[in-house]
């Protein structure tokens, strides 16, 4: 394990104005999120719509790393470029989703554990091969009557902490990224219990498991009400406790926390970040690493006509430069106005 290496791409990942591209849609997500825009999901209709992403030179300004999907790492663009080589060129570094999703945890009903241990090591071997110099696991908690049990969230904590340590075992940043869910009607006061209570754990398993957290990245959800809430929390308060749970849990060894954006709205993401960064000097750079709150704007503008490639990729590049002024606390309402 080069450590050196591995907490300069951390911190490069988590640069300041920059964030983290989730572009790691399984083939089931995407074609989703096509059906919704009219768009056959195909391998090439996908390979052209990230293309325009990676190839978006003003948006990727603001683009410090991309979570890829399996497919996308080995894809190429149609010129016959590697669609790693169009990152590296925009001068981000090429990640790589490798957990195998959540499924139904045992003797708990209505909770799950990620999987994907089986034969990590090897795939990360060959995806260091492809380029990838970081990894993303996501780990699920819910919360609903009688749940999240010390069961699953133990368990998810475990499963995460292993994973990050194969892959500071092949110089692969971990993204360690422990999301409780922001779905169901529950207020903010038990999502600031279960973000603790999760985060506490995770960090005492990542020390068994000897992770070195200087060689990481720590991609939490903010402390948010639940969607179905009747009372919804206010962005001071959500800012409030968002800070007030990292400091009590994030070690300041961390080279960056990059929140997931979690079902927020685009402007909503874009105003909690932004409020964070402006209102506190914390330990650690705060920024983003949204999927979603990236790509919704960019896929409606495309909706898989080539010449709507320029309109996408303004879409893009607006959403991108947005957040990347919220991760300095420099983001302004009337900049979306004018856009």
């Amino acid at each position: 394990m080069d450590i050196g290496e591995l907490s300069r791409v951390a911190h490069a990942m988590t640069a300041k104005g920059r964030g983290i591209l989730a572009a790691d849609e399984s083939s089931g997500t995407i074609k989703k999120r096509f059906d919704a825009i009219g768009v056959v999901s195909t391998e090439d209709s996908r390979r052209d719509y990230r293309e325009l992403l990676f190839r978006s030179a003003e948006g990727m300004k603001h683009i410090s790393g991309v979570i890829l999907y399996d497919e996308t790492i080995r894809q190429k663009a149609k010129d016959g470029t590697p669609l790693v080589h169009l990152i590296e060129a925009a001068g981000a570094i090429p990640g790589i989703k490798v957990d195998e999703g959540a499924k139904p945890l045992a003797f708990c009903p209505g909770e799950t554990v990620t999987e994907g241990l089986d034969g990590l090591r090897d795939r990360l071997i060959e995806y260091h091969g492809l380029g990838a110099r970081f990894a993303k696991w996501r780990a699920v908690i819910d919360i609903a009557p009688g749940i999240p049990t010390y069961t699953s969230i133990v368990t998810n904590a475990h499963a995460l902490a292993r994973y990050a340590a194969l892959c500071q075992e092949q110089n692969i940043v971990p993204i360690v990224e422990p999301e409780v869910l922001m779905d169901g009607d529950h207020d903010i006061d038990a999502c600031a219990r279960v973000t603790e209570w999760t985060l506490k754990e995770v960090f005492q398993a990542l020390s068994h498991q000897r992770v070195t957290l200087e060689g990481m990245v720590l991609k939490p959800n903010m402390v948010i009400s639940g969607a179905k809430c009747p009372k919804q929390a206010s962005v001071d308060e959500v800012v409030a406790r968002t800070v007030e749970i990292l400091k009590r849990c994030v070690p300041a060894a961390v080279p960056g926390i990059a929140f997931l954006s979690g079902g927020q709205s685009d402007i909503d993401a874009t105003t909690h970040l932004n409020a964070m960064n402006a209102k506190f000097d914390l330990p650690w750079p705060l920024t983003f690493s949204y999927g979603r709150a990236l790509q919704a704007a960019p896929q409606k503008a495309w909706s898989g006509k080539p010449e709507n490639v320029p309109a996408a990729q303004t879409a893009f590049t607006h959403r991108a430069k947005m957040n990347g002024l919220a991760a300095t606390g420099t983001w302004k309402s009337d900049l979306e106005k004018a856009a």
